[in-house]
């Protein structure tokens, strides 16, 4: 007698076929970067399910997929599988090298950027709240003001590259978006304690879980990327060779969140450490190879299940008039903190930085929010709070994604020039 499927196993199959259909008509028919094709048609297809619906044709069908999402724990797929595997494989394409070189600029615009944008987007949010009858606390607003700051890595470097941006640039904006991830995800761990005790850490106890949380992640990091180094300089087979830098991001996953500290943060630092000294200190020609071709592909893979599930998301999001004029007025606030905390900043010390004319203007527009800012969202306590702040999320993650994405390779090559002379 045939056993029957888990539960979990029955829902990622579904959810992959569905993917997979998806980047099939992308490919075939429109031809958008796989990633936000398949989201647009996710999108498309919701609201067509949600219009059916409406009009009391094929109920069965959206009820159907309504449920299966509903069962999945997308908070815990992003932040306990797929982060910490799209970050590693990020952080596997940056040569260190070069990356050095802008290191007080990336970790200026990740930490401070991140903050900054945190606090503004949370106070803008605070004041316009009540003048669209939204009853959200400053801490709330704060939340989602650290939700909606990390960057998504992938949907950047892809558009990135693919609009030939020069590489100075391109260094700087994968860079920062590599590890503002981790930062966010720190603020909000610490926006939402202050939500579930009811009273604000001070601020050496605030700045100390901070320290522990993104420093902790770093050393972590660290210590795995040289492991896993010592380990793949020891043997020379490819297979191996994958399964020894998949084992890192998986166990050295579950291990930042045994020891508490920043998960994310560690397998971009890991990421780093593999990437350059293990690639070329520690693998064959032919070993690199694969390693590369594993990582790139599961990238992919993973990053189109990812969109096409933000897409089906729609279909559980509430929706009213209210929330959605705030999710107009949050696109507007968080370009605006975007801005300011990193588009000015290069303006002005553009030279120093050694980055092209028109830079701030690719890192401003360029500020693609993703799957992290859905999963924060979808991460928040239950009740009405989450149901706002998820829905205000929704809307600007998807202009995100739909306009500045499919315009971000337009602005690049209008606005950047070629680099000054680096000043020392």
């Amino acid at each position: 007698m045939a056993a029957e499927p888990s539960a979990l196993f029955e829902l990622a199959s579904i959810f992959l076929v569905l993917t997979a259909l998806l980047a099939y008509a992308n490919q075939r028919f429109i031809g958008l970067p796989i990633s936000i094709g398949v989201m647009v048609i996710a999108l498309v297809l919701s609201f067509a399910l949600f219009g059916l619906d409406k009009a009391g044709l094929f109920e069965g069908v959206h009820d159907y997929i309504e449920q299966q999402l509903r069962e999945l724990d997308f908070s815990a797929l992003v932040f306990q599988g797929m982060l910490s595997l799209l970050l590693f494989a990020g952080a596997l394409q940056i040569d260190l090298y070069e990356l050095r070189e802008y290191r007080r600029s990336i970790a200026g615009l990740a930490i401070v950027g991140t903050i900054a944008s945190t606090i503004i987007v949370g106070f803008a949010l605070w004041w316009l709240a009540p003048l669209l009858g939204l009853e959200l606390s400053l801490v709330q607003c704060m939340l989602f003001g650290a939700l909606i700051s990390p960057t998504d890595t992938i949907a950047v470097l892809g558009i990135v590259r693919s609009a030939g941006a020069p590489k100075n640039l391109e260094l700087v904006i994968t860079g920062e978006s590599l590890f503002n991830d981790g930062i966010a995800v720190v603020m909000f761990a610490l926006m939402l304690g202050m939500l579930a005790g009811g009273s604000a850490p001070t601020f050496e106890e605030g700045a100390l879980r901070f320290a522990r949380e993104a420093g902790g992640g770093a050393v972590l990091g660290l210590v795995l990327g040289f492991v896993a180094f010592y380990l793949l300089r020891s043997i020379d087979q490819y297979q191996v060779d994958v399964l020894i830098t998949l084992a890192t991001v998986m166990g050295g996953t579950m291990l930042a969140m045994r020891l508490h500290v920043s998960a994310p943060i560690a397998m971009a630092v890991a990421g780093l450490v593999i990437g350059n000294h293990g690639r070329e200190l520690a693998m064959s020609a032919r070993s690199r190879q694969h390693v590369d071709m594993f990582w790139h592909l599961l990238d992919d893979m993973l990053n189109a299940v990812l969109f096409a599930l933000l897409g089906l998301e729609f279909i559980v999001i509430q929706f009213t008039p209210g929330v959605v004029v705030a999710g107009i007025g949050a696109v507007l606030v968080t370009l605006l903190a975007r801005g300011l905390t990193v588009g000015l900043p290069v303006a002005l010390w553009r030279h120093r930085l050694g980055l092209p004319e028109g830079s701030w203007k690719v890192l401003t527009w360029g500020a693609l929010r993703g799957g992290v800012s859905v999963a924060l969202a979808l991460s928040i306590p239950a009740g009405p709070t989450r149901e706002t702040l998820l829905a205000i999320t929704y809307c600007v993650v998807v202009f995100s994604i739909l306009v500045q994405g499919l315009s971000i390779g337009s602005v690049i090559r209008r606005s950047v020039r070629e680099p000054p002379a680096r000043e020392h």
